[in-house]
């Protein structure tokens, strides 16, 4: 027995030099670190391999072990030391240092019990009693040093604590297996065998913790099983109940006895074998196992109330200069995974998502990106949260058609559906985090219902704002409802007038011109009359055949004393709608064109066909409008980036062109210029247009 543990104590000294010299190597090949138990630490290490290799070729009771292990002791006393220098209580608490010193001389009095053994221990009770000396010393040594790590660790600010964590485990590990080793060779009066082998075993484990303990970046580090390795230490535990219940179903099947329990073994097993091919190779059930054991038996990787706080924070910025809602919807949820930027996408009048704000996107110059109606619906229908790395890799289920944009761009990570009630009402895309990886099940139950949060403010933002235009609408309305009565007053008294002045002029000269004036007069009050009648009632304005062209020249005269509106190119192009109208709406456009420009820069009128669509574009190089007002500030009305604006211009223009079937679209870039285009279909294409529904029609 005593040749087996001899053995065995050589190999696990040898095990405890070599993980301590690994040790020392790790810690020269990391980078310099500020923590003062850094140099102490590979000191020690190296001490105690060279004690444990001391022990593996010379036997612990050697004189070289015994120096060996007197030189690792106040090595390690050393780095305890320097522990407490860490926050610098070696200054501040006066009992530290006696402390030290004192244990470090008890150390030191090992050589000179080494020297009486070997000199003056002549009889059997002399070096018995030179023994039991020596073990008391130990003893006394290691309750210090561990009575020296309780005050050090309890006494740590909360913050320290991290980064002496590890340190102080290793040590306290360590010194209290050398008390227990010590005591019960002072109670016994000779070393155990077992005890002996084991402390080679016990060096080594200690060098793990103290060399992370004193490596650069790990010092904060919590020890914990990945999601893999547990995974698959479960996998092997439920396999071995299978085996184990295997087994004992067979053994009591075979208690029947005969042939009725031999084939009642060989059914069971058939059986069993059976559901295993069945089960191991599903990927259904082997997912189902893996995120039940992820979420029931691992804590969970999100603080959510710091989540929480987080996202109410963000959300509830109100201050002057904050960043808008919609960006502030993008950054809230962004900041859950990390990502350094994101995109919000809101449905436009055509239900198309289309990019409404940006937060920390790059390209601020690139086009505005729009997702197609299929990805959309998907998004809507399945409450779907699409990684994009999976649809380039070719990985999804079903074809999914993203913008090609998207597609190219690698930053572009994770689009999140944003539902409210079943419907969709945006979409956020984030870009990629610095530390890129894989969504797993708790990120998407967070996000999607964060998703869901969000899109709760969003749909309660845009029904308040409804609310506010209906208010004001009302207010307009009524107000409107004086300047007509005052207008049909005005009306009447100039009629009035014209009859009078017919009767009673004396100058025909003066009485026709007088005529002309007041009639003109009258026909324009009565037509504005009857164009704010219709306002709002959503009667369609009566069409005729108007020449863009021509419409365009007249705008045009109309600045002339300005000099800088010119028509730029003229395409034959006849449309249908109403002509007054049309030429209201492009003085609107000009006007604010001219408003939004420098003077003397050039204000372009540009009228071009495709065949199909007759086109008016007004183009300045002014001060241009940033992607957060033409969303969402520019067809409102009430609102007007010009001081004393009414804010009714641009919103009025695109209502009498959409009551001539047509659409208004503006493009415009911060410093850039502004492009607003008028389409309206030609006349031969509206009326082959009529003209087929009637057909289908009928």
């Amino acid at each position: 027995m005593l040749s087996f543990w001899a053995f065995t104590s050589f190999m696990l000294h040898l095990l405890g030099a070599a993980a301590c010299a690994m040790g020392v190597v790790w810690l020269v090949r990391q980078p310099t670190t500020k923590r003062s138990d850094r140099r102490p630490t590979m000191v020690a290490l190296a001490i105690s391999g060279v004690w444990a290799a001391v022990v593996a070729a010379y036997g612990m009771g050697s004189a070289a072990a015994q120096l060996a292990e007197a030189a690792r002791n106040m090595a390690w006393l050393l780095v305890l030391y320097r522990l407490f220098a860490h926050d610098g209580r070696d200054l501040a608490m006066v009992g530290v240092r006696p402390v030290v010193v004192a244990l470090a001389f008890v150390v030191l009095l090992q050589p000179a019990l080494l020297y009486v053994d070997d000199n003056w221990a002549i009889t059997q009770e002399l070096v018995a009693a030179t023994e039991q000396t020596s073990a008391m010393f130990h003893i006394l040594v290691a309750i210090g040093v561990l009575v020296l790590l309780h005050n050090l660790y309890g006494g740590a600010a909360r913050e320290t604590r991290e980064a002496l964590r590890w340190s102080a485990a290793g040590l306290a590990g360590f010194w209290a297996f050398e008390l227990n080793f010590y005591v019960v060779a002072y109670l016994t009066g000779e070393t155990t065998p077992e005890l002996a082998a084991m402390r080679g075993l016990v060096a080594g484990l200690m060098a793990l913790p103290l060399t992370v303990g004193a490596s650069n970046g790990l010092a904060g580090r919590k020890l914990q099983a990945s999601h893999s390795v547990a995974f698959q230490t479960l996998s092997l535990l439920v396999i071995g109940g299978y085996l184990v219940l295997m087994v004992v179903a067979a053994e009591l099947l075979s208690l029947l006895g005969g042939n009725l329990g031999r084939l009642a073994q060989i059914g069971f097993l058939v059986a069993a074998a059976t559901v295993t091919l069945l089960w191991l190779p599903s990927q259904r059930m082997r997912g189902w196992l893996r995120v039940t054991v992820l979420k029931h038996l691992f804590q969970h990787r999100y603080d959510y109330r710091e989540e929480w706080m987080r996202f109410t924070r963000t959300m509830g910025q109100t201050a002057e200069g904050a960043e808008s809602l919609y960006q502030r919807s993008a950054k809230a949820l962004a900041d859950i995974v990390d990502s350094p930027a994101a995109l919000l996408f809101l449905p436009g009048d055509d239900g198309l998502l289309r990019e409404a704000a940006s937060w920390n996107w790059r390209g601020e110059q690139r086009p505005a990106i729009e997702l197609p109606g299929d990805l959309t619906t998907r998004l809507e229908r399945d409450d779907y949260i699409l990684e994009l790395d999976v649809v380039r890799q070719g990985k999804q289920d079903q074809a999914i058609l993203l913008p090609q944009s998207l597609f190219t761009d690698q930053d572009a990570w994770v689009l999140v559906p944003l539902i409210h009630y079943d419907r969709l009402v945006g979409v956020v895309l984030m870009a990629r985090p610095m530390v890129p990886r894989r969504l797993d099940w708790e990120d998407f139950d967070l996000l999607r219902v964060v998703g869901r949060q969000l899109a709760s403010y969003l749909a309660e933002h845009d029904s308040h704002s409804a609310l506010m235009e209906s208010a004001q609408f009302d207010d307009f309305n009524r107000r409107m409802a004086f300047v007509m009565h005052d207008i049909k007053n005005l009306a009447s008294q100039l009629a009035l007038l014209t009859r009078n002045a017919e009767k009673h002029a004396d100058n025909p000269e003066f009485r026709k011109d007088m005529l002309v004036t007041l009639r003109n007069g009258a026909d324009k009050l009565n037509l504005l009359l009857a164009r704010l009648g219709r306002y709002g009632t959503g009667q369609p304005n009566d069409v005729a055949p108007i020449d863009l062209v021509a419409t365009a020249r007249r705008v045009v005269g109309r600045f002339e004393k300005h000099g800088t509106v010119t028509l730029t190119r003229a395409d034959s192009c006849i449309v249908l709608g109403d002509a007054e109208g049309l030429e209201q709406a492009l003085v609107h456009l000009v006007q604010n064109a001219i408003d939004a420009s420098d003077p003397g820069m050039p204000i372009a009128l540009d009228v071009s066909s495709d065949g199909l669509i007759g086109r008016v574009e007004v183009i300045d190089s002014g001060s241009g409008m940033d992607a957060e007002f033409l969303r969402h500030r520019l067809f409102k009305p009430f609102v007007s980036s010009k001081d004393g604006g009414f804010g009714i211009g641009a919103f009025e223009a695109r209502e009498l062109v959409r009551g001539m079937g047509g659409r208004l679209d503006v493009q415009s870039r911060p410093g850039v210029g502004t492009r607003f285009t008028i389409a309206i279909p030609l006349s031969e294409a509206r009326q082959f247009l009529v003209s087929k529904s009637s057909q289908e029609a009928a």
